[in-house]
């Protein structure tokens, strides 16, 4: 039944459907470019084998996503997200730097941005309580 679509498979030929298809995504992976605007997000504190360590600023109240591009203030890119650290009252964060980009070019206090779409908010990582009334079904009928 081989080569005609039968009923192992239904693709028929040399394992036509197995593991085939993939890519498309709508360019996922390209470049995008820079965001409209970006947010303030940290200042920079340190280096550390080669990496940015930031803390969050007081005024953002929320966390940046894994991987989210951080940019200058001109938006310009200068790495991504790559370790998010400390409570949540006090969050840090370090960027794995682009090629090019020296950690030890910047000075403490040095502002980072984000674009606003790259934050997720505080209450995303706090336990919710659970609503009251929730007994589950009773052994009636």
């Amino acid at each position: 039944m081989s080569g005609r679509g039968g009923f192992r498979g239904g693709s028929g030929g040399r394992g036509g459907g197995r593991g085939g298809g993939r890519g498309g995504y709508g360019g996922y992976g390209a470049p995008q470019g820079p965001p409209d605007y970006v947010v303030e997000m940290g200042s920079f504190m340190h280096p550390c084998e080669g990496e940015m360590v930031c803390a969050r600023l007081p005024t953002q109240s929320k966390i940046p996503y894994f991987n989210a591009p951080i940019y200058l203030e001109n938006k310009t890119q200068i790495g991504k997200v790559d370790e998010i650290l400390g409570p949540m009252n006090e969050v840090f964060f370090t960027v794995k730097l682009q090629d090019g980009v020296v950690a030890t070019s910047f000075k403490p206090k040095d502002k980072v941005y984000i674009a606003a779409d790259k934050l997720l908010p505080l209450d995303r990582f706090l336990t919710k309580p659970k609503p009251p009334g929730g007994k589950g079904r009773s052994a009636q009928g």
